[in-house]
């Protein structure tokens, strides 16, 4: 038999195509996720027995696992110690951090960008951590609001900051797909805490920084 006899195929359907391994067409990754969701492809009127879909319930639990996988993550266990006794007294600000979420009530996607603030109390954190803390929260099913209090929470108990400001903007394919179908809705939420509730020009000097 000829190399290219055992190459694998590339399986066209639709716009999109995969590379097919033959050996792979029995894989299962969750039996009981699967299951679900070719009972769930049936009652739609399709058939998960055909080529397009025959591996879609193995694609559909290992995309929910690693869409809800903030479930199985803490604050904690990002942050992973990186955090620095410094002696820093300035707003320390990260805007648009891009964040994929679904919402609960659909399990449908919202995705956005999130602007997150803090003024330290003699410790920093490392950048990229914030963002991680963000997608902790981000990987759950969710609502928006809960969202935005949630990273503002944890990050006031994990840095014991003078203040923490969150900004969330999203679209929400619920509201875009479905229901009113207004495709250029956003939506923005808030969550102040310290320094940033009590003192309204700390509060608008960090609502500048995100509008520039």
């Amino acid at each position: 038999m000829s190399d290219h006899a055992n190459r694998p195929r590339i399986v066209a359907t639709g716009h999109y195509a995969e590379t097919f391994d033959p050996s792979t067409e029995d894989e299962v990754y969750d039996r009981e996720k699967e299951g679900l969701v070719r009972n769930l492809l049936t009652s739609l009127g399709e058939n998960p027995e055909r080529e397009g879909l025959k591996r879609t319930p193995l694609r559909v639990a290992k995309a929910l696992d690693f869409l809800t996988s903030g479930y199985h993550a803490t604050v904690d266990q990002v942050i992973k110690g990186a955090i620095f006794t410094e002696d820093c007294k300035e707003m320390v600000v990260v805007r648009g951090i891009e964040f994929y979420s679904l919402c609960e009530h659909h399990m449908l996607p919202f995705f956005g960008h999130a602007h997150v603030a803090y003024l330290p109390n003699g410790k920093v954190v490392g950048l990229s951590k914030i963002a991680r803390v963000v997608d902790v929260f981000a990987r759950r099913l969710q609502v928006q609001e809960r969202l935005t209090n949630q990273v503002a929470d944890a990050l006031m108990e994990a840095l014991d900051p003078h203040g923490v400001a969150v900004v969330i903007e999203a679209s929400h394919t619920c509201m875009m797909m479905r229901g009113v179908q207004k495709q250029n809705s956003t939506t923005v939420s808030s969550a102040m805490r310290g320094t940033f509730e009590e003192d309204p020009r700390t509060r608008a000097e960090f609502l500048g920084f995100i509008r520039t």
